[in-house]
């Protein structure tokens, strides 16, 4: 295998080096910044208007518990191994199998790094008037320069952006309670058009699931296990809940979803496109930052090439992925959570958690039990009733585990064969 040469301190095709880990604050920042996330607040402004409020806490507690696990676990294992979600993949789907996770989750990234692109320069064209194309061009150029730098622009950013999103959405909330007749008159509404509890916890869970698999890309940094993980989890349940919150409650009081306009509703636009810039801005640069280490994994590239290639891909069909991408990410959607799971039972369940040094380790091209089982989770999301992303999730853990089984019955009874270290 190719290694990055050791000025590489984004680690794209080997471990994390142990000088490179950080501490519980640096990654809880950059951990927020990850979960603070625009679209997010998008998703909160329809369950606020589907949910009671008591609905709502509910949903998005259950919700943000599902995701937590599920990152969490994730965090473990790349906190102990060091690796991105593309490298885990090697173990699992063998060294070319792992082109194929890595390929849709860079894929969405880059359809999300758009999709952004757009979210921003749209309102901000709506206010100020100024030409769409430019504005595309310049704030999707900016956010592509600052993710070249890597994980310490990312932290840097987050610890401007995450504070400036909190005291925005807290200042939005607190002036819909104070027009609208406080928090009792909140919990006192009733949805017109009542949204099924399931339906509401699938779009929290959905709102995050293609993120979330990608969980291992920064925990890698981490110091630690108990790091790792508890930053993550953390994370979830008040990152991803604030931004639900922020959206639901400006939604429920204002009847406008796009968090944007609710924004305008009250006055505060021109602080909203600062503050939502900076928020739009680390969720691209996360996701310019992850689509770099798939396509990485897939070509040997340096990751900090594939970088600026992502962003003026991006950033040039932004207008058509924001008009055209997004059904095609939910498609997406149903086909990421399987590659966490399969992570999740090969190292725990199948593994032990005795994975090898990559420099050390003779890798199976395809793995077919893993290509299985992403299927598998694949059709689960699409046709078994529920939450998709839970489905998938749990389908792919099983299929592996059975086809592991049955894959280690055909080689005589041994055990499945592990990789030589």
């Amino acid at each position: 295998m190719k290694n990055d040469q050791p000025t590489d301190t984004d680690f794209a095709l080997t471990h994390v080096a142990d000088g490179h880990r950080k501490g519980f604050w640096p990654m809880l920042v950059v951990m927020l910044g990850f979960t603070f996330f625009s679209a997010s607040m998008w998703s909160g402004g329809k369950l606020g208007t589907g949910l009671t409020a008591w609905q709502l806490i509910a949903t998005v507690m259950t919700g943000n518990l599902l995701l937590g696990c599920y990152t969490g676990l994730l965090a473990s294992i790349a906190a102990r191994t060091g690796l991105s979600t593309h490298l885990l993949a090697r173990f699992s789907f063998g060294e070319k199998g792992s082109y194929l996770p890595s390929f849709l989750l860079s894929i969405t990234q880059v359809g999300w790094f758009g999709v952004g692109v757009a979210m921003f320069a749209l309102p901000v064209q709506k206010v100020t008037g100024w030409n769409i194309h430019a504005l595309i061009i310049g704030s999707g150029l900016l956010m592509t320069g600052t993710a070249w730098f890597g994980f310490r622009a990312l932290t840097l950013l987050s610890f401007v952006a995450v504070p400036s999103i909190a005291v925005l959405g807290s200042l939005s909330v607190g002036k819909a309670f104070t027009e609208f007749g406080g928090v009792d008159a909140w919990f006192a509404m009733v949805p017109s058009e009542p949204m099924s509890l399931f339906t509401a916890i699938g779009i929290c869970v959905a709102s995050f699931i293609s993120g979330g698999t990608l969980t291992p890309d920064f925990t890698r940094f981490a110091k630690n296990e108990k790091t790792a993980v508890s930053t993550t989890v953390i994370a979830f349940f008040l990152g991803n809940s604030l931004m639900f919150l922020f959206g639901a409650v400006g939604a429920a009081f204002y009847k406008q979803a796009d968090i944007s306009d609710v924004l305008m509703n009250q006055g505060m636009i021109v602080w909203a496109m600062v503050i939502l810039g900076l928020n739009i801005w680390t969720t691209n640069d996360n996701a310019l930052y992850a689509s770099g280490l798939g396509f990485s994994n897939i070509t040997g590239l340096p990751k900090k090439l594939i970088v600026i290639v992502n962003g003026i891909i991006g950033t040039l069909a932004a207008l058509y992925l924001y008009n055209n991408f997004v059904g095609w990410l939910s498609l997406l959607n149903t086909m990421l959570p399987s590659i966490g799971g399969i992570l999740i039972a090969d190292y725990f369940m199948v593994r032990k958690r005795l994975y090898g040094h990559l420099d050390e380790t003779r890798f199976e091209t395809i793995r077919p039990t893993a290509i299985l089982a992403w299927a598998a989770g694949v059709v689960a999301a699409k046709v078994i009733p529920g939450i998709a992303p839970v489905n998938s999730v749990l389908a792919a853990i099983g299929v592996y585990l059975v086809a592991e089984q049955v894959l280690a019955s055909i080689k005589a009874g041994k055990p499945p064969e592990r990789e030589t270290v």
